[in-house]
């Protein structure tokens, strides 16, 4: 078990949808946290939302695009509380459109953010975390990173590569006592359709049907923290469909296909 309690804990993507979840969730241990996204105003709503909790919380604004600052911005994290213990890799942008309609430049900021920016916080974490023969990488990616949908070719493609990076650090620092936990949330009820981005790059601006009728984002976080806690590889937060597919997919592939091709963007 690993338990959060007395853990420096990193969160990405910290002002909306899960991982402001997350942020509240994890602001009920008596931990420090620290919240990254963008959006500074976001940040300070959400530490606020946080104040009378048992957690003592920092904010490090974090742009996973901006590539030449993430060193710093690493350096930065530790400066705060001392070594980082958990790192959970939240942070992330989604794609709604064929494949056809959707610019080379919006498969390439879907990999800058989700995979580039993403696997970089990791790597410039892991040399203290191998001195110190402790950590935990958390990475949000999505149940299309084993069985990907239409209408999510770029968003599918970086959480697939994220399944094949952490895999292998999982494999290659084992000895150094690091873990990997790598979420596959379903349809989560957050505005993750509402800014995904469609084939010239601007927000979708509406929200999918079955992302609003999906879990809520309260409900994930307690999942997520349950999996952390429990050293899980690979945790699937997800309804009974989205779980059916994955299975279908790693076991049934050729009725994964055909179940596919008669899905649409909802």
């Amino acid at each position: 078990m690993t338990k959060v309690s007395d853990k420096v804990i990193w969160l990405t993507g910290a002002s909306s949808g899960i991982g402001e979840a997350l942020a509240r969730q994890l602001s009920n241990k008596y931990l420090k946290l620290i919240l990254s996204a963008r959006r500074v105003e976001e940040l300070e709503r959400v530490k606020k939302d946080c104040s009378s909790s048992s957690a003592e919380i920092k904010i490090l604004p974090l742009d996973l695009e901006d590539r030449e600052s993430l060193q710093s911005k690493v350096r930065d994290a530790e400066s705060l509380f001392g070594s980082i213990d958990i790192l959970i890799n939240n942070a992330g942008l989604s794609q709604r459109d064929l494949i056809i309609n959707t610019s080379h430049e919006v498969d390439r900021r879907l990999m800058e953010v989700n995979y580039f920016g993403t696997i970089s916080l990791s790597k410039f974490l892991l040399p203290k975390m191998i001195e110190r023969k402790t950590g935990h990488h958390v990475i949000v990616t999505s149940a299309v990173g084993i069985v990907n949908t239409p209408y999510r070719s770029a968003y599918g493609a970086s959480k697939h590569a994220l399944h094949g990076f952490y895999d292998v650090l999982r494999a290659e620092h084992h000895k150094d006592n690091i873990k990997v936990t790598l979420i596959l949330p379903g349809y989560i009820k957050t505005n993750i359709s509402f800014n995904a981005l469609v084939g010239d790059g601007t927000p979708q601006n509406k929200m999918d049907a079955a992302q609003n009728k999906g879990m809520s984002a309260d409900k994930c976080a307690r999942l997520i923290v349950k999996a952390i806690e429990s050293n899980k590889q690979e945790a699937y937060i997800a309804g009974a469909k989205e779980k059916l597919g994955i299975y279908l997919k790693r076991f049934w592939p050729k009725a994964a296909s055909i179940a596919i091709r008669k899905l649409s963007v909802t």
